[in-house]
């Protein structure tokens, strides 16, 4: 009978072991060897390009040309002040945001990004808030005078 229990012990335990090793993140034993074997067959280069490849002189061409048609200067959320940063915004121009762009800070619409030059901040291509406040105004005197006639007409 004890030598049952410990064979079902040592096989309880092997079982255990094999599990185990499903639970584990990194490579297995025998994957190690390999890549160590591997390793030392590999000849590396000192350069860790840690910043990436150096570009080509067409590339950095390229790259200006795309510069040089966008706004060099810096465009400003007139709701928070939030100044627009490329490398926060997936390294794209403000003028290839989509219409669905909105302020990382306020979520304000684009159309409330203008342009900074110098100490001023102007409007946006797009006309900014000039069409809304135009209609609302237009809105609010045509509700206006509809009261007005109502009043005396009815």
């Amino acid at each position: 009978m004890a030598k049952v229990s410990i064979v079902s012990m040592l096989l309880s335990f092997l079982m255990i072991m094999g599990m185990s090793s499903a639970f584990t993140t990194g490579p297995s034993s025998s994957s190690r060897t390999l890549f160590a074997v591997n390793s030392r067959t590999l000849s590396t280069t000192t350069s860790l390009n840690v910043f990436g490849k150096k570009k080509t002189a067409e590339q950095k061409a390229e790259e200006e040309a795309k510069a040089a048609m966008y706004w060099a200067g810096e465009w400003v959320c007139k709701d928070c002040g939030y100044i627009y940063d490329r490398s926060e915004c997936a390294g794209m121009y403000f003028e290839e945001q989509g219409p669905g762009f909105r302020c990382p800070q306020c979520s304000g619409p684009r159309r409330r990004y203008a342009k900074k030059v110098g100490d001023r901040v102007g409007t946006t291509l797009d006309g900014g808030d000039a069409p809304i406040l135009i209609f609302s105004f237009g809105g609010l005197i045509a509700t206006i005078a509809f009261g007005i006639w109502a009043t005396n007409n009815l």
